[in-house]
């Protein structure tokens, strides 16, 4: 295992143990994907808190793992071959982290195919839908004197959250009967979208009776509850 030192993010976030897995994030619907799988897998690590209000994920050291200026980031100093491995992309995350373990994830290859299909569903439209609303509803967009990209953005999360309800129908979690990372990834932005979002009116929640119970037994396992509020 090599000295996380050699990572140019470590001069700005310090590790303390540096045998554990580092996770740089903040409470964001993204950020928690990560901190509930490590809470729901015990796998351990050491939490960095990067403030994104602050512009934090621009700065070089943070640039340096993810040119992509977002959280979350991770660097496994016991990756694969027993090498550093340093990621970012939390669905990515999600799927290494759950490979590495051999948990949260079917073993049975149908079954790896078809969580990691709602993983990249969560991740190309639950996403970006649903943080476009709360641009529109909460944040500066919602200035916006044309209300039509708002209702747009409405229009689409209702008919993501209807996608939900019909695979919710006849299931407890995504999978079926097994928690998965198809689970841990969408919680946080259904959980934002309602919550911090103030869209639970505006997007008719409480029509999706489904996706309301399964939001409900996502949020009561402890695991969950933990990993929203890491970084603390």
């Amino acid at each position: 295992m090599s000295s996380l030192s050699a990572f140019p993010i470590t001069a700005r976030w310090p590790a303390q143990h540096e045998d554990r897995l580092q996770l740089y994030s903040c409470t964001t619907p993204n950020g928690v994907k990560v901190s509930i799988m490590l809470e729901e897998i015990g796998l351990p690590y050491e939490a960095h808190r990067v403030e994104i209000s602050k512009n934090e994920s621009w700065t070089p050291e943070f640039l340096s793992l993810n040119p992509n200026g977002k959280i979350p980031a991770i660097i496994d100093p016991n990756g694969p071959g027993g090498k550093p491995l340093a990621l970012f992309e939390s669905g990515a995350i999600l799927v290494y982290l759950a490979e590495k373990t051999g948990k949260l994830l079917p073993a049975d290859p149908a079954g790896r195919y078809e969580t990691m299909q709602w993983v990249f569903f969560q991740m190309a439209a639950i996403g970006p839908m649903f943080g476009q609303v709360g641009f529109f509803h909460k944040f500066a967009g919602r200035d916006i004197q044309d209300k039509r990209p708002l209702e747009r953005y409405v229009t689409e999360s209702k008919r993501l959250l209807g996608v939900l309800e019909t695979r919710l129908r006849d299931r407890p979690w995504i999978m079926g009967e097994e928690y998965t990372i198809a689970d841990v990834a969408t919680l946080g932005w259904v959980r934002n979208l309602i919550g911090f979002y103030g869209a639970r009116d505006l997007v008719e929640f409480d029509t999706f009776a489904h996706v309301a119970a399964w939001l409900e037994r996502g949020l009561a396992r402890p695991a969950v509850q933990r990993g929203l509020n890491i970084p603390a």
